[in-house]
Order: C-alpha cells, then structure tokens, then sequence
C-alpha cells in the first residue's frame, strides 16, 4: 500500500513538474502573456499533478499510520481475514513480544472498551482465538472483499460521475471548437473587409 502511493506521489510529481516546465518552456510567465496563462493546457498538467501527488502523500500517510477512519469506514482487518496479520513480522506467532499471534488495536472492534482510554493491547493473542470467539473483539473481513463491496453498492454514483465529469470535458470541447469557428470566421470576414477598402 506504501510502495503503490509512493509511485503515484511520484508520478503526480512528474506530472507537476512537466506541467511547469511547460509553462516555463513556452513563455507564459512573461508579462506580455500572462493574461492567457488561465486558458494554457499546462496549467491542467500541473493541477493534476498537484492533486495526484497531495492525495497519494495522504495515502502514504495513513497507510503508515493505519489510518482508523478508513479501517471504521470498511470494517475491516488484513486483506482477506484477520489472519493476514501472520505474515507480519512482528505479529506472527513466532515472533518475539508481546505482539505475537495477535493484531493491531486498528482492527478491534471498541478499542476504548467503552472507556476512554486507548487500548492497545485489545488485538492481543486474537489469531489465536477461532473466528466464533474473535468476532466479538476484532473485524474478522478483510479490506480487500469490503472495498469491492462497497465499490458495488455505490457503482451506480461512481457511473454517475464518472458520465458527469466526462459530460462536462466534452461539452468544454465542443464550446472551445464553436468558440475557434467563430474566431477564424471572423478573422476571414476582417480580412476580406481590409481587401476591399484597399
């Protein structure tokens, strides 16, 4: 999950920076040009990158820091079970600590305990229990089936603006085209009425 928002933090800063380059390369910070930086495609390149690169830092961020939000959001624990957390070094059974056949408190259900401190130990020794007994302290699912889950319930609005945004770049073409039209054909009519007055 880090690696992959890694490279897409990556990628939103090569988008970023070709992007200025862009605006660098063709001029359109001089003083004479400035007014049309508002309509330059680079500005797009750079929005982009801008906003790929701070959503994926954002990503990496929680994904360091097992963001609790999403892991409420989805109910969720491991990728596929709460036994995922095995492969972990520190939380295999064979590993040394206290850590060991258990879970991180992101997966327990009321890591508060109804209380109002912190739990930390509450995902303690939970690989070891069977899914009966685990199912009352820890999310059993994984993140993975909860994900597609919830991308299937909400496919219809994800369709929806998905058709929305492309509805809109379209419609954003076919005014700019309208809009080069008339600017040629008024260009040919200011031309034709300077040949006839010479």
């Amino acid at each position: 999950l880090i690696t992959s928002n890694l490279l897409f933090t990556v990628l939103g800063l090569v988008t970023l920076v070709v992007g200025l380059w862009g605006l660098i390369n063709k001029e359109s910070f001089a003083q004479e040009k400035i007014s049309g930086i508002g309509t330059d495609p680079m500005l797009l390149f750079m929005f982009l990158g801008l906003i790929l690169a701070l959503l994926s830092l954002m990503g990496c961020v929680g994904a360091l820091r097992e963001n609790m939000c999403l892991l409420r959001t989805f109910s969720c624990c491991g990728a596929d079970t709460y036994r995922d957390w095995g492969i972990n070094v520190y939380f295999n059974c064979s590993a040394p600590g206290v850590q060991a056949c258990g879970v991180p408190p992101s997966c327990c259900i009321d890591p508060l305990e109804n209380g109002t401190v912190w739990n930390s130990q509450c995902g303690v020794g939970a690989q070891q229990l069977d899914e009966f007994s685990a199912q009352s302290v820890i999310f059993l699912g994984g993140c993975l089936g909860s994900i597609s889950r919830w991308i299937n319930q909400h496919s219809g609005v994800i369709v929806m603006v998905v058709i929305i945004l492309l509805g809109v770049q379209i419609l954003t073409l076919f005014i700019t085209d309208r809009l080069l039209q008339k600017i040629r054909w008024s260009r040919a009519q200011h031309a034709v009425y300077l040949q006839s007055l010479q």
